[in-house]
């Protein structure tokens, strides 16, 4: 039934975000409205209205109270207890954000499949560690003592080989910037290798081989996409970081140096380096990750929270390192697993109670480096995940991370409601049966919500 159901694609993940804007004529999506071709997405709208509503104290912004618990059950039961469409497992939990209280629970503390609402803990966990203002840097060193240049990943999967970066580390400035080098010191030719040891263990995610996501490795141009494609599903290559380091030798080339043909390695600590550029900040990073739903991106930051954690740089190690992290802040990790950074294993386990800790955290007035993960989530109707849902309410009051899998339908945000209240919320369905049921199902409950 859930295969009749789809459309899905070989390994049972979602790609109807693409073909259903495609079935409605739309434009927009989730490359945030640009359109075939675009080279890069725009920033995701401030979030004016929910930043305001957390600038004072006790009652910041003049936002009223939440309306009591027993009011939202009487209003939310009938959505998500009831509606057979959310299937045999549900989580649900509402919280109010100017006090932290919650005013809903539906099983609120058990752990379910949060597909890929589980970036929301792979952002807050990926800002702590590192803060807002850290950039991934790519760069290039040479061995004094055999001539070797190595290319150097530094796990930024939005190095892009596109003439225009907009704003982007560039691989072609990298190779003009590495020649200008080589040029100084009289060297025309090279042995070029590339070095990916930033990350450990297996490149390749648990689901295996699959178009949401490239090879996890620490270099790679373009997300290792084929296409002109800058978000969703598209063909990858199958090697990245050695495509990357051929597509390097080729713009080297273009400046005077001729490289031999690139193979792995790894640069030691007496390789001067010769130039680097470096990734727009984490802050940036994390909001184009939950705007777009980048399955690349959560998998690299997830990494580089495994980095500074101390953990290994593997899927074990960097699922581990999101569970410490959130540990430290105190937030409700009981029964939380985490395999991945992106949510695409099914084996990850999230509650709403955490998704709606996580959420409260990053409205926290104290804690300002966490405000992208609130700022990153799609518009209801406007920007990435959600720019083709909510036509018929709620537009532009919710703001909220998707989650879909086979069986697995998620949704965690934000919502103002009419008369200013400011809800965090997070609803969780498993074992569903019927896809856009679902979906509608969950649409309807956050509707609800921002509805007077």
């Amino acid at each position: 039934m859930v295969t009749a159901a789809g459309p899905w694609d070989s390994t049972g993940q979602r790609t109807a975000e693409r073909d259903r804007a495609v079935a409605l004529e739309r434009t927009r999506g989730t490359d945030h409205g640009r359109g075939p071709g675009a080279s890069g997405p725009r920033p995701a709208p401030s979030a004016g209205a929910v930043l305001a509503g957390l600038g004072d104290g006790s009652a910041p912004g003049g936002v009223k109270a939440a309306p009591r618990g027993t009011a939202l059950a009487d209003l939310l039961d009938p959505l998500l207890k009831d509606d057979p469409a959310l299937g045999e497992h549900r989580s649900a939990a509402v919280v109010d954000l100017t006090t932290g209280k919650r005013l809903y629970g539906l099983g609120a503390d058990v752990p379910l499949t949060p597909a890929s609402t589980t970036k929301i803990a792979t952002a807050v966990a990926a800002l702590t560690a590192l803060g807002p203002d850290h950039r991934l840097t790519t760069r290039t060193a040479l061995e004094a003592d055999t001539g070797e240049l190595v290319l150097v990943g530094g796990g930024d999967p939005t190095l892009t080989a596109r003439k225009d970066a907009r704003g982007l580390a560039s691989l072609r400035t990298l190779a003009e910037k590495t020649a200008a080098a080589l040029k100084k010191r009289d060297v025309r030719k090279v042995t070029l290798s590339y070095d990916t040891t930033l990350y450990a263990g297996t490149e390749t995610h648990p689901i295996g081989v699959n178009e949401n996501l490239a090879q996890v490795t620490a270099l790679m141009a373009d997300e290792a996409r084929t296409d002109d494609s800058t978000s969703g599903p598209a063909p990858r290559v199958p090697d990245p970081a050695a495509d990357a380091a051929r597509t390097f030798a080729g713009f080297l080339k273009q400046h005077g140096i001729t490289a031999s043909a690139p193979g792995p390695s790894k640069a030691t600590n007496r390789a001067d380096t010769l130039a680097k550029v470096s990734s727009p900040p984490l802050s940036a990073l994390v909001e184009r990750m939950l705007t777009n739903s980048d399955n690349d991106l959560a998998e690299a930051l997830a990494r580089h929270t495994a980095v500074a954690t101390g953990k290994p740089a593997d899927f074990d190690g960097a699922g581990a390192a999101i569970a410490v992290r959130l540990k430290q802040l105190g937030l409700p990790v009981r029964g939380a697993r985490f395999h991945d950074g992106s949510g695409l294993d099914r084996a990850d386990r999230v509650s709403a109670e955490l998704l709606t800790a996580l959420l409260a955290e990053a409205a926290d007035p104290a804690r300002p480096r966490l405000r992208p993960v609130l700022t990153g989530l799609p518009v209801a109707h406007f920007t990435g995940t959600l720019a083709g849902r909510y036509t018929d309410g709620a537009a532009g009051l919710v703001r909220a991370k998707t989650g879909t899998l086979t069986g697995v339908n998620t949704l965690a945000g934000t919502v103002t409601t009419p008369d200013g209240r400011l809800l965090a919320f997070a609803f969780l369905a498993n074992d569903t049966r019927d896809p856009w049921a679902a979906q509608s199902a969950l649409d309807r409950a956050a509707t609800a919500l921002a509805s007077p």
